[in-house]
């Protein structure tokens, strides 16, 4: 035992040996292999590192679109505003309402103009309208309001798109209408003709340096005269409604336009009134949407047209000469209704043969007011028409 004992040190102690070099050689070739792994491993990582390093690579491009919000899982603290913002975003739209917000039965929330697309939308496919996300049925009659949203997504801060700093909604319009010192505003010399305009905090230094007060009044009349075009166009429909009120036959009514459908293949939506009396004669008003389109609740820019219809007969003992009857109309709001209406006056001549105008367009400001009026179950509006004294 001594003597092996003796050998197994030596080999160890005297390793230039040949007993020691074969004794040796495996644990040597173990220890390189660990050596060489190691190695690897060092290299893999800075591999890894150099490739982190280039993924980072250059900052993103600001014009590349946004990318879609991340919601913050359950457990992870996140900012409030981020987390309220899912809570309390349209179903529709996907955006915080900047007016009213109203709920179905089972509290899924809507903006004002989404729910009125969906009204509209329904009224134009004959369909009922749907929640976007229950599917339980909605309606003027069966949504309310939701004050509480209302008052709280006031209060969520905003980016002013001046500043760039952040305000509450509530009052950031205030802000950027009045206080916000880059809100861009015009020179007061533009009546005059100055093109200027920039800034707020600037509008001071430039007012200090601007050239057309110091104009001539020659350079100054032609500007002066263009002016005086657009004013005239104003006042001219006021002017011609203000004669109108001077005709001796004047009459008006509420008129109540209800949805129909034609018995086509592909049915269309069109409005028509019940017949009604103004100035001793049988009248009725005919609507159609986008002029009959085929399938007008695919677009998005919606527009109404009408007509009037003589349905009563001309006598030669009621009217003058050719049994004429020349009249001037125009259409209004109704008296509870907030759609917004610019009126236009309409003029024809009404005889047995030639009893109904063309379609011309209800003059109506945009698609989101003709939204309004569609989605209603009655569209409500009042007619004037005064007759022509010959």
């Amino acid at each position: 035992m001594s003597s092996l004992e003796e050998r197994d040190v030596g080999g160890v102690a005297a390793p230039g040996s040949s007993s020691a070099g074969m004794g040796v050689g495996p644990v040597g070739a173990a220890v390189e292999a660990a050596a060489g792994v190691a190695a690897m491993q060092e290299e893999v990582g800075i591999r890894r590192e150099e490739v982190g390093i280039r993924r980072e690579g250059p900052e993103p491009d600001p014009d590349e679109p946004p990318k879609k919000r991340v919601r913050v899982p359950d457990g992870q603290s996140g900012k409030l505003e981020e987390r309220l913002y899912s809570v309390l975003c349209c179903t529709v739209c996907l955006d915080l309402p900047k007016a009213s917000v109203y709920q179905c039965t089972n509290g899924h929330l809507m903006c004002t103009g989404c729910f009125i697309h969906l009204l509209a939308d329904s009224r134009l496919k004959e369909e009922q309208a749907t929640c976007p996300n229950c599917r339980c049925e909605i309606s003027k009659n069966l949504c309310c309001r939701n004050l509480a949203v209302e008052k709280a997504v006031s209060e969520l801060p905003t980016e002013c798109t001046f500043c760039l700093k952040q305000f509450p909604r509530s009052s950031l319009a205030r802000h950027q209408k009045e206080e916000c010192q880059d809100r861009v505003t015009q020179c007061k010399y533009k009546r005059i003709g100055c093109p200027w305009q920039g800034p707020f905090h600037e509008l001071p230094a430039h007012e200090g340096e601007c050239c057309h007060p110091t104009k001539t009044g020659t350079e100054l009349m032609g500007i002066l005269g263009e002016m005086d075009q657009n004013h005239r166009r104003d006042m001219q429909l006021y002017n011609s409604i203000f004669s109108l009120l001077c005709y001796e036959k004047i009459g008006f009514t509420e008129v109540q336009f209800r949805p129909y459908r034609t018995d086509d293949f592909i049915t269309r939506l069109y409005y028509e009134t019940p017949r009604f009396t103004v100035l001793n004669q049988t009248w009725v008003l005919k609507a159609r949407v986008n002029d009959s389109e085929r399938n007008p609740n695919l677009s998005c820019k919606r527009t109404l047209s009408f007509m009037l219809i003589l349905k009563s007969k001309l006598l030669d003992a009621c009217v003058q000469v050719n049994s004429a009857l020349e009249c001037s109309f125009l259409l209004l709001k109704g008296p509870y209704d907030d759609v917004r209406i610019k009126p236009v006056i309409h003029h024809h001549s009404f005889c047995n043969d030639a009893n109904e105008t063309e379609y011309v367009p209800l003059p109506i400001t945009d698609s989101v007011e003709c939204n309004k009026l569609l989605a209603a179950k009655n569209i409500n509006l009042r007619l004037f028409i005064f007759q022509v004294q010959k």
